[in-house]
């Protein structure tokens, strides 16, 4: 097929999902073109080495200063800034040209960001009546993060985006499910989140037309992890680290170590105070640094030890004693959870974590209602190095069985078939 894949940010190494998805339908033989914005020079250089992989990749600059006048003038409209932060004339430009000029067998659109691009091709195609199937990937409901985040978050961040933009996000993405030939998400829950504000919002949206179609274009593909990248190693794991991992400046990963350091962890270190937790990625908040001073040393280490960026966060899941996904709300998977999994880790989990896993608790990783259990299983697996041993086995069998990234790929060829179906009927 020949693919015209539109992300509204650099996929790389973080925004796995593209990144991940578009190497492997290009290794299965697809011509895929990716249009996407650039913002640093880190960016270009990560879309250059996509296009070196053998993608063809249109790109445009992205100044934050033209997200920002986005934003300002949509504040007082009922569309989310979220709509409207990634677009870009000039990209939007060239992707008509080059749809002018070729022909795709479909287009894909990832994310709130990038669908004002969608409907840009969709209204351009309609006007000329071109068929050309159309699948918009929300990856999460966007709507029903926020709407966690309002009862959940400890982030100052999180809370004022939530209070800004959760009611016109509701309604935006209740009328954007019509909009496409197929939706994707990455978990059950965001499915049925995305069902329920079509039922709400989707006909009032519509302007009494009736070819509004309901959540039949529904569908769920999961996030895979690369498992050649992500594998166990033969070495010494260190007898009391905790790794929790993740994009610091993310609201909703700022309140789940918060809530690991403040609460989970005295009650460990009442009785293991040698503990170390290892709080990895970039961009962590002042709320996040502070917890390390807050948390002291013990023995001449601390405590808690704040990363910031790194290179590479396989050497601290392999090192891990166990790795931790104390998450009180959040939408999609978790992907530090598959990481930490396919890299022999055990897990430590809520099940808001692993809602969107077909996992057994207890067997390919433990589940943890509060901060009470979460710490008692800390603390069991810190004392009991067989059941580690064994859950770092079977959770590294598990995302082999059901989260690579080909396995991902070969449900998405199907999607695209279906779009590409039900657009000549």
């Amino acid at each position: 097929m020949d693919i015209l894949y539109i992300v509204p940010y650099a996929p790389n190494l973080i925004r796995v999902r593209p990144y991940q998805l578009i190497r492997a339908l290009a290794r299965r033989g697809h011509r895929v073109t990716l249009a996407s914005l650039w913002t640093s020079a880190q960016e270009k250089v990560e879309l250059q080495q996509l296009a070196e992989a053998g993608v063809r990749v249109l790109a445009q600059p992205q100044p934050i200063l033209r997200s920002l006048v986005n934003c300002l003038r949509t504040l007082p409209t009922s569309v989310p800034l979220q709509a409207v932060y990634s677009w870009q004339p000039a990209l939007a430009r060239l992707l008509l040209t080059t749809i002018q000029h070729e022909q795709f067998d479909v287009v894909h659109v990832e994310h709130l960001r990038g669908a004002r691009y969608g409907l840009y091709i969709k209204d351009w195609c309609t006007h000329w009546q071109l068929s050309l199937p159309i699948v918009w990937d929300s990856v999460d409901c966007i709507s029903h993060l926020f709407a966690q985040a309002a009862q959940h978050s400890r982030s100052r961040q999180g809370r004022l985006i939530t209070q800004l933009e959760l009611k016109r996000t509701r309604s935006y993405e209740g009328w954007l499910v019509s909009q496409f030939n197929q939706v994707l998400v990455t978990s059950v829950a965001d499915q049925s989140a995305l069902a329920e504000l079509v039922q709400q919002y989707g006909k009032a949206m519509a302007d009494g037309r009736d070819d509004i179609r309901y959540e039949s274009n529904l569908q769920v593909l999961a996030n895979g992890v690369d498992l050649d990248y992500f594998v166990p190693r033969d070495t010494c794991r260190e007898p009391a680290m905790v790794v929790f991992s993740g994009k610091m400046s993310y609201h909703a990963n700022v309140t789940a170590a918060l809530y690991l350091v403040e609460e989970i962890m005295p009650i460990v270190w009442a009785q293991q105070p040698e503990v170390q937790v290892y709080i990895v990625g970039k961009d962590p908040t002042p709320e996040i640094r502070g917890l390390a001073a807050r948390a002291g040393i013990n023995s001449g280490k601390p405590r808690v030890v704040v990363t910031g960026a790194v290179a590479d966060i396989r050497p601290y899941l392999h090192k891990a004693t166990l790795a931790v996904a104390p998450i009180l709300y959040g939408a999609g998977i978790q992907n530090k959870v598959l990481e930490a999994m396919a890299c022999g880790a055990p897990v430590v989990a809520s099940p808001q974590a692993t809602t969107a896993l077909a996992t057994q608790a207890g067997c390919e990783l433990l589940v943890a209602q509060d901060a009470s259990s979460f710490a008692q299983a800390i603390l069991a697996l810190l004392a009991d190095p067989a059941h580690r041993a064994d859950l770092g086995h079977a959770g590294r069998a598990f995302v082999e069985r059901y989260h690579s990234w080909n396995v991902m790929a070969t449900q998405l060829e199907t999607i695209y078939d279906q779009a590409r179906r039900g657009y000549s009927k």
